[in-house]
């Protein structure tokens, strides 16, 4: 193996010094800053053993002898490794991955300066869509959608509109025809709430005789008396089930009904629970919509993984709650576009029935849009940096 050490102005020097070096197949061992630039330690596999050497491009590299007297950093012997190392390939793997953010960093923000000076507009609808809270493969698939024009107000208003264009809505008549309906989703996303303003909102079009309540939720006891005070105020029936040929008995019974809502035990990633849950709706005979809830107050990792963890749930739709506590929409919009998830519902207090809504796309990307603004809080720039390092993978901007 020939080891090699490179000393540059910047990692983005370093890395083509390693490149045209060593070649393609060489293998970062370390990283470091040094002064006056930083420090690569390289090796390619060769048939014979060689010495250490040193490749030094820094416009003021510093004497081989410190003013001290002692020698400098770079004509240092290379050190063995440690005999506390226990796992060197660990080692090295940490060392490169380190190297590889390192590296996507400083490639990021000179690619964002650059961007600047090319194509100001682009930079700026970046910076706009991902102040809206969007993921950044979203904002720069919108860019692409776009394209670079040279009036900025009117490319924020095209990316505006290509968004709400890719957020689904479910084009259902629920509110008119009804149907079997059960909400699904995390713990304390307000889905016994929703129920209640569903329920409330088809009483007040059709009858209160036509709406049943039902719970599936045998682990929180708080639900179950929730669910029971909605019926109660609502004049309804409210039944319970555990499994799914009680689902079944019970929803036989309430045939005569015309919308019955089915409340589901929140559930969180991991929890062992969720099967139970699963059988329960999927191993019925009867015909039931889901509808996933997801609060736009969550953060979006955690929408996301909740999105995924409730796929096997086959959601025929989505309703957004909270809107009214959220300080940014951007991280739920991006969710449910991503898992092509149509909308149906929105909620935005407490209030029951008033405060739901058929989802809407447009409103809802307005929505977010006015709250960026109102929220007035930049995006950080190297994130920024970090995000468009990513678009240069997938697109020429």
């Amino acid at each position: 193996m020939k080891v090699k050490r490179f000393v540059a102005q910047d990692m983005r020097q370093a890395i083509r010094m390693v490149r045209e070096t060593l070649g393609a197949d060489a293998v970062i061992l370390s990283n470091k800053t040094v002064d006056g630039g930083v420090e690569l330690m390289a090796a390619v596999d060769l048939e014979a053993a060689s010495l250490a050497e040193t490749v030094d491009r820094r416009i003021d590299a510093r004497p081989a002898t410190a003013p001290s007297g002692r020698r400098s950093a770079i004509d240092a012997p290379l050190a063995g490794p440690s005999p506390d190392e226990q796992d060197p390939l660990a080692a090295m793997r940490r060392e490169m991955q380190e190297l590889r953010r390192l590296m996507e960093n400083e490639l990021g923000e000179l690619s964002w300066r650059d961007l600047g000076q090319r194509r100001p507009a682009v930079r700026e609808l970046l910076r706009r869509l991902m102040g809206l809270g969007l993921a950044a493969d979203l904002a720069r698939g919108l860019i692409e959608q776009v394209g670079d024009l040279a009036e900025p107000e009117l490319g924020w208003r095209q990316a505006l509109y290509a968004l709400a264009d890719r957020l689904g809505v479910f084009d259902n008549e629920l509110l008119d025809h009804g149907g079997v309906v059960a909400l699904v989703g995390p713990t304390g996303v307000g889905k016994t709430t929703t129920i209640a303003k569903l329920a409330a909102r088809y009483a007040l079009r059709h009858g209160h005789r036509h709406v049943a309540l039902v719970s599936v939720d045998n682990y929180r006891i708080g639900a179950r008396d929730q669910l029971h005070t909605y019926g109660r105020i609502l004049n309804v029936p409210v039944r319970t089930a555990a499994t799914a040929d009680e689902l079944d008995a019970v929803l036989d019974a309430l045939a005569d009904r015309q919308l019955v809502m089915i409340d589901t035990a929140g559930m969180g990633v991991g929890n062992d629970r969720f099967d139970e849950q699963l059988a329960v709706l999927n191993d019925s005979r009867h015909a039931i919509t889901r509808l996933l809830v997801l609060s736009a107050t969550t953060e979006p990792q955690a929408l996301d993984r909740a999105a995924g963890l409730f796929r096997a749930l086959r959601p025929d739709a989505g309703v957004l709650t909270k809107l009214d506590e959220a300080a940014s929409l951007g991280g739920a919009i991006s969710t449910v576009i991503r898992h092509a998830l149509p909308l149906a519902f929105v909620t935005d207090g407490q209030r029951v029935p008033e405060d739901l809504q058929i989802a809407r796309a447009h409103p809802l990307v307005n929505r977010a849009a006015e709250l960026a603004e109102q929220g007035g809080a930049e995006p950080d720039t190297d994130y920024l940096a970090f995000a468009y390092a990513g678009a240069r993978a997938h697109a020429q901007f």
